[in-house]
């Protein structure tokens, strides 16, 4: 399991997630993964517009998901 810094620009108000680590086996898994709602007024952003970069190596047997989250709150 390799661990991905996602971040996006797309939702940046109030309430939103801005970044996230994640756990997951490729860049396109890890893109995928919604750290919060996507809907029009969404938390989060559409696979489309999320920034992925690899980061490292996770222990044997991490779980597939969120590691942590930064949220906008408002």
């Amino acid at each position: 399991m390799k661990l991905w810094l996602l971040t996006q620009n797309i939702n940046s108000g109030y309430d939103t997630y801005d970044s996230a680590v994640v756990a997951a086996k490729s860049e396109e898994e890890a893109r995928n993964i919604e750290v919060g709602s996507t809907g029009e007024y969404g938390t989060w952003a559409k696979p489309e517009h999320v920034r992925v970069e690899y980061l490292g190596e996770a222990r044997d047997k991490h779980p597939c998901g969120v590691v942590c989250a930064s949220f906008n709150a408002g």
